[in-house]
């Protein structure tokens, strides 16, 4: 029996990207000791007063549909968001409510991009984004992030791939895996060229509240310049520690929101309105749980470091944001990957290989940094052992 396109574009880019993860749930349900260090999940629950105000929106029946483009208290409270952090008015025309970023993102490239078309990409990216650009029948161009820029993107590096068929540069700042930040002067760097060759801008701005002190967090949405081409992304997965609600959105240019809509309509035709009413509350306020998060995980990245740094060649790369650290291993092998199943079947250690972020990351592991200190100091043990040890 035939099939569409989709599915042979989508081939190997789904779960094939996550067997070091499984094999360790595997092996942790065969008893064997495992620390997980491959997924990125809040340390923490999400917080108590919101779930009450879910549970509460649902007992006082807002459980029924939804409208396509998002409540009008979320609406408000997002708009409200932006237009503070963003310096200038941001009205709730621009702004689509999404169950989570992953399926904003596959609408905005579903609606701006097709078959013979190129989106622009940071390598290493996260491992979902080259399947969303895939299923449109778009071509990823990747954008090599190098570790001696702080793998942050270069309009210089841009440049050298734009072509008469690019039509989007998708950004993820702060960055997963490298914890990167975008400055405002890499942004309008990119935002000339974005200016120069008529293209859209896509930013998944996720981990926003996740960004380490001494590192400040900017935004393509911050330069008027842009507001006709940029489109934001992001969610409350990370900032407040719900990741299982699925409550994302996206603010873009009034024109966009407008077209994108039927799509959005098309396939989920609204959210839940108990979520919303969750949302918008945990929108009135700073994030509190992401504070924790922001001292802990940069904590965890410096011991690390301290930890690893220099044993058997190994190198550690501090992120400035998020979840996660990146670890060289290309002193010892450049295969990430045979190195990350080695490390798991011989220590229960499991780290992602860096090769599933892409091809920049191939001889690299990324750790997790959301597991409890005394975890992430055994597993550093571990790795250390593991890598002075005969790899015969």
């Amino acid at each position: 029996m035939k099939h569409a396109a989709i599915l042979d574009r989508l081939a190997g880019l789904g779960g094939a990207k996550w067997q070091v993860h499984f094999r360790a749930r595997e092996l942790r349900a065969e008893g064997r000791d495992v620390i997980e260090l491959t997924i990125g999940e809040p340390d923490v629950p999400t917080p108590p007063e919101l779930v009450e105000v879910a549970a509460r929106s649902m007992r006082d029946g807002r459980t029924g549909y939804s409208n396509g483009r998002g409540e009008a208290g979320l609406l408000r409270g997002l708009a409200a968001r932006y237009s503070a952090r963003r310096g200038h008015e941001i009205g709730t025309d621009r702004i689509l409510c999404f169950p989570g970023t992953q399926t904003v993102l596959y609408t905005v490239l579903t609606g701006l991009t097709g078959p013979g078309d190129e989106v622009l990409i940071g390598d290493p990216m996260y491992a979902t984004y080259e399947g969303l650009i895939a299923a449109t029948g778009a071509r990823m161009v990747p954008v090599p992030l190098r570790a001696e820029n702080g793998f942050r993107m270069t309009a210089a590096d841009l440049a050298a791939r734009i072509t008469p068929a690019t039509r989007v540069i998708f950004l993820n700042s702060p960055h997963n895996p490298t914890g990167a930040v975008l400055s405002r002067a890499d942004l309008a760097g990119i935002g000339e060229l974005a200016r120069l060759h008529d293209l859209w801008i896509l930013s998944d701005e996720v981990y926003e509240d996740l960004v380490f002190d001494g590192a400040p967090f900017a935004s393509p949405l911050d330069l008027p310049e842009l507001a006709d081409r940029v489109v934001v992304a992001s969610s409350i997965s990370k900032s407040h520690a719900a990741p299982g609600f699925r409550s994302g959105w996206c603010v873009a240019p009034e024109g966009l929101t407008a077209a994108l809509l039927p799509l959005s309509e098309t396939m989920l035709f609204g959210n839940q309105p108990f979520i919303a009413d969750m949302t918008a509350q945990a929108l009135m306020q700073p994030p509190t749980v992401a504070d924790g998060m922001r001292a802990r995980f940069a904590a965890r990245a410096d011991m690390i470091a301290d930890r690893l740094e220099g044993v058997a060649g190994l190198r550690v790369h501090r992120p400035q944001a998020g979840m996660f650290a990146l670890l060289d291993v290309s002193a010892i092998t450049p295969d990430g990957e045979a190195f990350a199943m080695a490390l798991l079947e011989s220590t229960g250690v499991a780290a992602m290989p860096g090769g599933s972020f892409g091809e920049t990351l191939r001889g690299w592991l990324r750790l997790s940094l959301t597991q409890p200190d005394a975890v992430i100091a055994v597993a550093c043990d571990r790795i250390a052992e593991f890598a002075s040890g005969p790899k015969g």
